[in-house]
């Protein structure tokens, strides 16, 4: 679990607390102080370049820390699990998406990105961080990444924009007017290059009715989510069943209904 803005891991560790036991997950809140990991270039931007601009080695990438915890988990006994779920809400959606839009997601068996204040935008020309242009990621990176199934939840009442941490600059502002528009510019935009591109996207946008920009609540929604994903891997990491792919979907009061160039499912 990767908190927002706030850096305030505990509270999401509580978050989950009421959730892992229907869900049938180990949840494991990661938390990112402010004295070690400064500002928004270390936490939602990953740490790729300093303030100067100056790109920094991949191995000092904070992405990488996840995938360092996991391998410790493992040598360790907590788990026998091979592969593991990502749940970011506000700041936290931004740490988890450009996680994987940058490769690190090889033991990754979902990624949920929750109310996300900006995206780096699936578009090699958009310069880094709203966009992946002037970044090592190429042609064939990106069409791979648009096949990984990245899940963007969305608050149907994330729309405020007067909060001191709502991003207001104008490349934050062209993705969209609230956190709720960008999330759908995001998955558009993921569908629309893929069809540039002649490849598949598997990208999908969840809406969630009536909730804004509320950790606890996106984290309840986000739970059924992450279990039946880490479910249809089982415990040796392969996938046992497929779910919708490149789909759109809302939360109802106790379900959820998926709509799909399939059909239609309704996980409850």
């Amino acid at each position: 679990m990767h908190h927002g803005v706030r850096r305030n891991g505990r509270d999401y560790r509580d978050y989950w607390l009421d959730q892992v036991d229907e869900a049938g997950v180990l949840a494991i809140s990661i938390e990112l102080p402010e004295a070690s990991f400064p500002e928004y270039l270390w936490y939602h931007f990953g740490n790729l370049h300093d303030k100067e601009g100056t790109p920094n080695p991949r191995e000092e990438w904070t992405f990488g820390i996840v995938e360092r915890l996991f391998e410790l988990l493992l040598a360790q006994g907590v788990t026998t699990r091979q592969r593991y779920g990502l749940f970011g809400h506000s700041a936290g959606g931004q740490f988890v998406h450009r996680m994987v839009s940058f490769g690190f997601r090889d033991r990754v068996a979902v990624a949920v990105s929750a109310n996300a204040g900006t995206y780096a935008m699936p578009d090699l020309s958009t310069p880094w961080p709203f966009g992946l242009g002037q970044t090592d990621v190429d042609t064939d990176a990106l069409r791979a990444l648009l096949g990984f199934p990245i899940t963007v939840m969305a608050g149907t009442a994330d729309v405020e924009t007067t909060g001191h941490f709502f991003p207001k600059g104008p490349r934050s502002m062209r993705q969209g007017a609230n956190r709720y528009e960008r999330a759908h510019t995001y998955v558009r935009s993921g569908h629309a290059t893929a069809a540039a591109l002649e490849s598949n996207c598997a990208w999908t946008i969840i809406d969630v009715p009536g909730v804004g920009h509320h950790g606890k609540r996106m984290s309840a929604a986000a739970a059924p989510i992450v279990s039946a994903a880490m479910r249809a891997n089982g415990k040796d990491g392969n996938a046992t069943e497929c779910g919708a792919v490149g789909s759109r979907a809302t939360i109802g009061e106790g379900r959820s209904t998926v709509h799909n160039a399939s059909g239609t499912g309704v996980i409850k």
